[in-house]
């Protein structure tokens, strides 16, 4: 994929250009859950990054897909957050072991989930103000989808954090 920088100068193009930052980090992410699956010991936790994985590359074509309709090209931007949070993530595989790496391992992802959360929940409304119904819809149900990857999430980092909690 191609990647751009333009001028942001009204909502439609700001629109196009977070969907651009958006199809970034989707792409990072699904790279980055391959390797998060890999690292975990837990079973659950490792089906969950597996099952996320899946749905990120759904949306990344909804992206594709609105991108081609609003912009004539599904481009991509960097997103310097995701970067710093995923680096973030990296360090913590490092730095811990079973129990405590899955516990990490939660706290990096759910890091990048409110992330996307805050940003499709943005892009979703700039898409109903700008009239593009089908879009918004398409961006409300990946923003459900990142909610319910983030409570599932919470539930297994309950059972993780007392398991944690019990290490010396």
């Amino acid at each position: 994929m191609k990647l751009l920088i333009e001028k942001v100068q009204n909502l439609r193009s700001l629109y196009i250009d977070q969907a651009r930052v958006l199809l970034w980090t989707e792409e990072q992410i699904v790279d980055g859950l391959d390797k998060m699956a890999d690292a975990a010991t837990d079973e659950q936790l490792q089906r969950a990054f597996q099952s996320h994985r899946e749905e990120s590359r759904v949306h990344i074509t909804r992206l594709e897909r609105i991108l081609n309709h609003t912009a004539g090209e599904a481009a991509e931007k960097k997103c310097k957050a995701i970067s710093g949070l995923i680096a973030e993530g990296k360090e913590l595989i490092q730095e811990c072991d079973g129990t405590l790496r899955d516990v990490a391992l939660i706290t990096a992802a759910q890091r990048i989930e409110h992330y996307e959360i805050a940003a499709y929940g943005a892009l979703r409304n700039f898409a109903q103000t700008l009239g593009l119904e089908g879009d918004a819809e398409a961006l409300n149900q990946t923003l459900q989808e990142e909610g319910d990857a983030d409570q599932l999430l919470t539930g297994i980092s309950d059972r993780l954090n007392h398991a944690a909690a019990l290490l010396p």
